[in-house]
């Protein structure tokens, strides 16, 4: 009976074990199910490969402000298409729960996708005009990330050993003397040749060096290239001297040159004199040789022949913009972060000294902005010496896949100048029409 007893209590206890157990599991599995219900998953599918690391740390750091709330950031630029990988996320069905989209074109081209952005902290901080291109009928549907500015940067110290002074540079007949006396020079100045010349990005030439000399031609207003039914390459006499002049004094073949090869191999390395890039290249100049970022380069406006009025062209490079196909605590949660992001003290610290953004939003300390080509954008926004981002308004991919693939064509040798010119104009005109 003893042994049947301890038996007895044995298997009692077991029993009682493995309910308490069994209870202890389900309280855990509840609890975990719980928190997980709690979690909230922020994906931001994002464009600008200058500043992927800097994000991230950010994005990290407003996690352990804010428990519960992942941040997960891809980056997709450089030389990728940002847009085509962007339409591929979505047809996937994996779509992200924030994005960039430019100006007006693309709000039209993902307009169901987009949240009413307008009663957000930060959309009431953007400085005037920034939302001009992302708002529709009183909604504001992109924050923007920033300001930037681009036109030929140039290294001061090669320029001063060549004899040229960059002030001097205020036309395309003092710009082709310049180049031309560098040129001479060039072996004795240790350089390759005095551009370096990314024909194999077609952004570079399709959209920003194409918005120099069409901005023009749309008074400098994204809205009416946008509306525009046509094209009419008002300044494309212009546009041909100024590529065929980086052509020719550019290190070759420019079809091989990328964005990494032009702004760290070839400028970074003073392999070359100057450049057409904008104040986002700081970062990486300055990774090479901090030097040379902080205190050894300017930047210059392309100039526009027969166009007096010309300036740095400045304008917002892309839009954070929010899926409004998530859910509604995704939603809330991604417009939280972009306002944290842009008007909270650390933040702002972040978009300023980390970023090295020039800010589209009121609440900044702009004596803090600390590189010389964001400098200079900034001087000439404030003084008004400026032309528009037009190409924001151009037909969608009419910029890249039209213009800038017939512009490498006209590169190879494949084309001239009149079929890159009417082809283009027949593709505006065609999308335009539809």
């Amino acid at each position: 009976m003893k042994d049947y007893g301890l038996r007895k209590g044995l298997l009692v206890s077991m029993m009682l074990s493995a309910g308490a157990l069994a209870a202890c599991g389900a309280e855990e599995e509840t609890t975990a199910a719980t928190a997980g219900e709690d979690e909230v998953t922020v994906d931001v599918f994002q464009f600008k490969v200058e500043f992927k690391e800097q994000f991230e740390t950010l994005a990290a750091q407003y996690e352990e402000e804010n428990p519960g709330v992942n941040i997960e950031v891809t980056t997709v630029g450089g030389g990728e298409d940002y847009g085509a990988a962007l339409r591929s996320r979505f047809a996937s069905g994996d779509e992200p729960s924030i994005f960039n989209i430019g100006g007006p074109q693309d709000v039209a081209d993902w307009k169901a996708n987009l949240t009413d952005l307008t009663d957000t902290e930060a959309a009431n901080a953007a400085l005037d005009g920034t939302l001009e291109g992302v708002t529709v009928e009183s909604e504001v549907l992109g924050l923007p990330y920033n300001q930037e500015g681009y036109g030929f940067i140039y290294n001061t110290r090669i320029l001063e050993e060549a004899g040229v002074d960059p002030a001097s540079i205020t036309d395309l007949a003092s710009l082709e003397a310049a180049v031309e006396k560098i040129d001479s020079q060039k072996e004795d100045l240790g350089l390759d040749a005095v551009f370096a010349l990314p024909g194999k990005e077609t952004w570079v030439t399709g959209l920003h060096l194409s918005n120099t000399f069409l901005a023009p031609e749309f008074d400098n207003n994204v809205l009416t290239a946008f509306d525009a039914p046509e094209v009419t390459f008002e300044y494309g006499e212009a546009f041909k001297k100024i590529l065929d002049l980086q052509n020719e004094y550019s290190v070759q073949p420019t079809l091989s040159l990328d964005y990494s090869m032009q702004v760290e191999e070839l400028f970074s390395m003073e392999r070359v004199a100057i450049i057409q890039q904008g104040n986002w290249v700081y970062g990486s100049i300055a990774g090479i040789d901090q030097e040379l970022a902080d205190s050894g380069i300017g930047m210059i406006p392309i100039p526009v022949d027969g166009y007096d009025e010309g300036g740095l062209p400045v304008g917002v490079p892309m839009y954070w913009a929010v899926n409004s196909e998530e859910n509604p605590e995704v939603v809330e949660a991604s417009k939280a972060f972009l306002d944290w992001m842009y008007t909270s003290e650390a933040g702002k610290t972040a978009v300023l000294e980390d970023f090295k953004f020039i800010p589209a939003y009121e609440g900044y300390d702009t004596s803090k902005i600390s590189d010389p080509m964001s400098k200079a954008i900034y001087d000439a926004a404030e003084a008004g010496e400026t032309i528009g981002w037009v190409f924001m308004g151009y037909p969608t991919g009419w910029g890249q896949d039209q213009l800038g693939a017939d512009i490498q064509k006209y590169l190879s040798g494949e084309a001239n100048w009149e079929e890159v010119t009417e082809s283009a104009k027949t593709a505006w005109s065609t999308d335009r029409s539809n």
